[in-house]
């Protein structure tokens, strides 16, 4: 019985620019006689991408840091998510504060105008591992756009201006819009460090919007402290802990 033969590396090129495009495709077919790879698709921006790996096997992602709508730093967050996250290398003319997070976090990027050679050893290690969540957090020091959900093999983009509250429940978060609820594997605490300036913790479970507060009712028969948070646009109302109560008094 033979050994199966590895599989030829799929590469994503992200970019927002046409001719850095081609540039990293000339560049690729350079690494080939090296590094056997195939190019899956391109991308222009950071929703695209998702989309792509989405549907199609990708092993390394080529990633512009600067991208309108969601940037470079963000899409590695949410791609970082998946079950089994592709490879990243970052790509940027030049941002001081993107090159010093990624060289204290080890991740690895490439300094526009790009060299082969400094490619073929990117793609190399970005073969044997992902970035992991943490560092890539730790190295965007602003919150994330959007949420990332994963339904069916697809990811769905929740923007956090729509979010109207975060509740765990078991080992899942639910995660409420006016339209619907998704369902998603994250920790509260951590989206409380992450997004803390937009949300109010009202129990030790939920977090909701301060947008999205509509007021607070007494004598709420549900709640502990006797307090309830009334959402805005579907009424809804969730119980005030007693230990959160005092958020009722900060919020008037």
């Amino acid at each position: 019985m033979t050994l199966a033969e590895p599989r030829t590396p799929r590469i994503l090129i992200v970019d927002d620019e046409a001719p850095a495009r081609a540039r990293l495709r000339d560049l690729l077919d350079d690494c080939r006689a090296e590094f056997p790879l195939t190019v899956v698709d391109e991308a222009r921006t950071g929703r695209e991408a998702l989309e792509i790996v989405s549907r199609d096997p990708v092993d390394i992602v080529l990633l512009d840091i600067r991208m309108p709508e969601m940037d470079g730093i963000e899409t590695a967050r949410h791609l970082a998510g998946m079950p089994h996250p592709p490879g990243i290398i970052f790509t940027t003319a030049f941002d001081a504060y993107a090159i010093k997070a990624f060289e204290v976090n080890a991740i690895d990027y490439l300094l526009k105008p790009i060299r082969a050679e400094r490619l073929l050893a990117a793609l190399r290690k970005a073969a044997a591992a992902a970035p992991s969540r943490e560092s890539l957090a730790a190295a965007a020091g602003q919150p994330r756009r959007h949420l990332s959900v994963h339904e069916r093999g697809r990811i769905h983009l929740v923007p956090v201006a729509d979010i109207l509250y975060l509740r765990a429940e078991l080992k899942y978060l639910t995660v409420r819009t006016e339209a619907r609820e998704y369902v998603v594997e994250e920790s509260l605490t951590r989206l409380e460090e992450e997004f803390g300036a937009a949300f109010l913790r009202v129990h030790r479970n939920c977090l909701v919007a301060r947008a999205a507060v509509q007021g607070f009712e007494r004598n709420a028969p549900e709640s502990e402290s006797g307090w309830a948070v009334v959402i805005r646009g579907t009424g809804e109302r969730l119980a005030v802990s007693r230990r959160q109560q005092h958020v009722v008094k900060e919020f008037r």
